[in-house]
């Protein structure tokens, strides 16, 4: 994935103890984020979360889902050291590993996965990337295997609020490429590559989650 200029508020984070970078988004929504894996992640088998970013999304995930094992993965290397200082002494998480989900392959060494997770990540990237990590990631997961993707959305292709709109204008004036992505475009991606949509949910802060199942035919 090409590093691409952002918005300052795009991915705010501030040096914490001991290594921890905060982001306050992170902070505001994985207590949500955590309800959705209560709802609809397996109880048990090998997870992946693609672009762990700080950390705090996955170290609360595995005390939310014990049974799971989890991969934390993250291309910037001062994000995967805090990655590793939030899940430090958690015994099912591995260290975090270098993973440009946006470049064609990565299911081969990181397969095998009865979940992958994936938050705010879509709108930061390109259409042509979305393409190559939805691939890539029905390719990954074992058969009725789940996906998870969190972020902002358009809705039938509007933007359905005044902080979106903003939002949405200052990503495609710093890269004419990103921005947000529209549901019903996402839904079809999905759909070819056998991944059934079990729910599209509805979060805080006008924010969707698509829940997703690999197909076991």
């Amino acid at each position: 994935m090409n590093k691409r200029p952002l918005p300052s508020n795009a991915s705010v984070a501030t040096v914490g103890e001991n290594g921890q970078l905060v982001a306050p988004a992170a902070s505001r929504n994985v207590g949500a984020l955590c309800d959705l894996l209560d709802q609809f992640a397996p109880l048990t088998g090998q997870a992946l979360e693609l672009a762990s970013g700080t950390g705090q999304h996955i170290a609360a995930f595995a005390e939310c889902r014990p049974g799971m094992h989890w991969q934390p993965s993250e291309v910037e290397s001062e994000r995967r050291a805090s990655i590793n200082a939030y899940t430090a002494g958690l015994p099912n998480v591995s260290k975090a590993e270098v993973l440009d989900a946006t470049i064609e392959g990565w299911h081969q060494p990181f397969g095998g996965r009865d979940l992958i997770v994936l938050i705010n990540l879509l709108h930061l990237i390109s259409w042509a990337e979305v393409e190559t990590l939805v691939g890539e990631a029905a390719q990954a997961l074992n058969a009725n295997g789940r996906l998870i993707l969190y972020g902002p959305f358009m809705r039938n292709n509007r933007l359905t609020s005044a902080g979106d709109q903003r939002f949405h204008t200052a990503l495609v004036q710093q890269d004419a490429e990103i921005g947000y992505k529209n549901d019903g475009d996402v839904s079809e991606l999905l759909a070819n590559h056998d991944l059934k949509i079990l729910e599209v949910a509805e979060m805080p802060a006008n924010n969707l989650a698509f829940i997703v199942e690999k197909s076991d035919t």
